[in-house]
């Protein structure tokens, strides 16, 4: 997508709002060439989960209003302003090691996490 040419083009960051591992990177380019739903990748937090606040990730085909676009390890990460206030400074990791792997998310904003890594408090 020319991201130039839609009036709705996201503002663009660096990676000091999110950084993606090189092994995460790798691993949202297979999940994304796979499952075919967009080539953006959405991070967002929303309410939930055991410790009050959920990561979330999805692919989707196109920004919306007011997204700001993260390029890192070749992949273009969409973030929404609300969810960009509790992800700055966060770098997302993948290991596919059988126990404790999966996408892991270290973020310097977090007080609190579940041991699996998908909720944080603030």
């Amino acid at each position: 997508m020319d991201l130039a040419a839609n009036p709705a083009s996201p503002r663009v960051a660096d990676e000091r709002l999110l950084r993606l591992t090189a092994p995460a990177g790798r691993k949202v380019l297979a999940l994304a060439t796979r499952e075919g739903q967009g080539s953006f990748l959405r991070v967002a937090i929303t309410g939930g989960g055991c410790n009050g606040l959920s990561y979330k990730m999805r692919f989707v085909a196109e920004p919306k209003a007011g997204d700001i676009l993260v390029r890192s390890e070749g992949i273009e990460v969409l973030v929404d302003p609300k969810s960009a206030l509790y992800l700055r400074g966060t770098h997302l990791d993948y290991s596919d090691k059988m126990i404790g792997g999966g996408f892991k998310f270290s973020n310097p904003n977090a007080k609190a996490s579940c041991s699996c890594g998908e909720s944080f408090s603030l």
